[in-house]
């Protein structure tokens, strides 16, 4: 259920990329990702916790950055994201694409 999922970190190679696989994943429909994160709905404090580290396009971009995912999103469970800690937090999805977005893998961590 996506009204279960604390937090959300997917891979952002590109703007486009965040919204199409916050489609495909079904939080909102297909082409209505631009809407769905309008308004500051992702931003620090939204109610839409996404990429709560700042994202690859901004907090660092290795060529990799899959695996900052999912360390973002474990330390959000376990509480350690200090002043972007999303407050109870106890489960997380994680989304990686891979190729030409020609792969994808999905990852939902939980703390229960």
């Amino acid at each position: 259920r996506h009204d279960a999922i604390d937090v959300v970190e997917v891979y952002d190679s590109f703007t486009i990329t965040v919204l199409l696989t916050l489609e495909a994943l079904g939080f909102c429909k297909r082409g209505e990702g631009g809407a769905f994160v309008a308004n500051q709905r992702t931003a620090p404090g939204g109610v839409f916790p996404l990429n709560t580290n700042g994202g690859g396009l901004s907090y660092a971009h290795p060529g990799m950055y899959g695996i900052f995912l999912l360390i973002e999103a474990v330390r959000q469970l376990r509480g350690e994201c200090g002043p972007r800690q999303i407050q109870d937090a106890v489960t997380a999805l994680v989304h990686g694409t891979g190729g030409t977005l020609s792969s994808g893998a999905t990852c939902i961590l939980s703390t229960r």
